[in-house]
């Protein structure tokens, strides 16, 4: 294993492949860290294992704690997709694995970007381009507190879920907003989302979170935004956002999948969930540090498993290529690798007129397969790395 003193990068890598097309995405993902390690000499030490309905099956539980055991030493988890119609609501559930593992691995704070991968590709987002254009922020989910860990009560005629905070929580997972807004300059805004004007979880969320950028992060513009409110204004004015917005679990969970239809297309974003906030280039993370030198943290794309093209060859790779780059960046502190994979994915998506190649899956309006998309982006990663 490589160690942040150590002239070789690379790391201890867990590579959870999951249910239907995530295995798939996951294989020509990997195909482009095969480059990745020709070129620099990196060497990343994998492991295979099972999380979701595929451990259903073997193990009758979505997750073991063998595979647990490994999250937690892996210096980063690398997953496909969980979930199908197969499995109905059983419980647990294949999606109950991921939500252990994140408890297991305290990878608190989920990033999503919302932005165009390609320029070309604008005209596929619902809202008018003259509303889309230049849209740019990152979404920073609490993932590991709130409504959807806690005690639960369910009988016949009740139920409820704990909505609970803890200081510790609040000021983790806003800390990674700041830390994220400081290293540009100048500071990118942070908008922090809440429902302060009815419940107590948000007043507490909210005093807090001021408290933190006040002492710790004076030079970054914290704005509060009821999280209602910013569900239309993501609508209607999604560039004024550009910049960071950072809110608790629920919220973040509704505010990401918005986010994430505003570009039009599932199939090109990525996710990485991280135990700390990811340290600039040149300086280690502060919090949840692995042996390589990043931050620990699970990478994966936002779309699902996708059960009605499973096995066919059709499933867009981008948003998994697109999660191994976050990957490289924040667990690996390969920031040039990192930009060159997302690089070469804009060049393969962009449209021959914008000089791209314009390979494009039928999610995209194309006529590529997985595998002609992925040896797309492949060649691109081979040109640049040369380059």
């Amino acid at each position: 294993m490589a160690t942040n003193g150590s002239k070789v990068k690379g790391g201890k890598l867990l590579i959870l492949p999951g249910d239907h097309i995530g295995p798939e995405v996951v294989h020509e993902a990997l195909k482009v860290l095969d480059i990745i390690e020709e070129s620099t000499g990196a060497k990343f030490e994998r492991d295979f294992d099972l999380c979701g309905g595929c451990s259903l099956d073997k193990h009758k539980d979505s997750v073991t704690e063998e595979v647990l055991k490994k999250s937690e030493e892996a210096d980063a988890v690398f997953f496909g997709s969980a979930g199908g119609p197969e499995w109905g609501h059983s419980q647990p559930n294949p999606e109950s694995g991921l939500l252990r593992i994140r408890l297991r691995m305290q990878i608190f704070a989920n990033l999503r970007p919302c932005n165009f991968v390609s320029k070309s590709l604008m005209h596929r987002s619902p809202i008018k381009e003259e509303i889309i254009k230049g849209v740019d922020f990152m979404l920073i989910r609490e993932n590991c507190g709130g409504a959807y860990y806690g005690n639960k009560i369910e009988e016949e005629d009740y139920g409820c879920d704990p909505w609970e905070y803890k200081r510790s929580e609040i000021e983790r997972v806003v800390r990674v907003a700041g830390a994220l807004a400081m290293q540009h300059d100048p500071p990118l805004p942070v908008w922090s989302a809440d429902k302060a004007n009815v419940l107590a979880s948000s007043r507490v969320w909210r005093r807090i979170t001021h408290e933190v950028f006040e002492k710790e992060f004076p030079k970054v513009t914290l704005k509060d935004q009821l999280a209602d409110s910013l569900a239309m204004l993501l609508i209607t004015k999604p560039t004024a956002f550009n910049g960071i917005i950072v809110t608790d679990n629920t919220f973040g969970d509704i505010l990401s999948d918005e986010s994430g239809g505003l570009t039009g297309s599932l199939g090109l974003l990525p996710s990485a969930s991280l135990a700390g906030a990811p340290a600039a280039p040149g300086t280690e993370p502060t919090q949840g540090r692995n042996n390589a030198g990043g931050v620990r943290g699970l990478y994966e794309p936002v779309h699902g498993s996708a059960p009605d093209i499973s096995g066919r060859g059709l499933a867009n790779p981008a948003s998994q290529v697109l999660s191994l780059a976050m990957m490289l960046r924040y667990s690996f502190n390969m920031h040039r690798e990192a930009d060159i994979v997302e690089e070469a994915v804009a060049k393969v998506l962009d449209s021959k007129q914008d000089g791209g190649l314009e390979v494009r899956t039928g999610d995209l309006g194309g006529k590529a397969g997985s595998k002609e998309m992925s040896e797309a982006i492949q060649g691109e990663v081979r040109r640049l790395l040369k380059g």
